[in-house]
């Protein structure tokens, strides 16, 4: 038996909107990962020492503030100091179209934009991670 998939779903910076997170932690779930949501209002450090703690396959920033590239930028550096660069990283909420690219340059694994379908984000995750679950 094949251990769960362990996410993290972070809520980075001064987002106070989780609704979305929350949604994608319960479809994560259902699909029978393991997830850990950080709550709201997280820094990049936070969410760093929970990856660590937590021993994650996979961390999930959800972020609605338009504060995306510089979230991200800061957590990945983080994650190289701490040879953990390996983990992937996806990023989703309000992502204009234009900043994706800048996003995968930064190493991020995946982006999903408001609206994606969860079986997308699903199936992502358990093929980038070698299929866990």
């Amino acid at each position: 038996m094949e251990k769960p998939i362990r996410v993290l779903i972070a809520k980075p910076g001064l987002d106070g909107h989780d609704r979305g997170a929350k949604v994608v932690a319960h479809a994560l779930r259902e699909a029978g990962m393991e997830v850990i949501y950080t709550g709201l209002h997280q820094t990049v450090e936070q969410i760093m020492e929970a990856a660590l703690q937590e021993d994650v396959d996979v961390i999930g920033l959800s972020i609605l503030s338009g504060a995306h590239l510089p979230i991200t930028e800061k957590l990945m550096n983080l994650l190289a100091e701490q040879d953990m660069a390996e983990v992937p990283v996806i990023v989703g909420g309000n992502i204009p179209q234009r900043d994706i690219e800048k996003l995968k340059a930064l190493r991020v694994a995946g982006v999903f934009p408001t609206a994606t379908p969860f079986e997308d984000i699903v199936g992502f995750i358990k093929e980038k991670v070698g299929g866990g679950q």
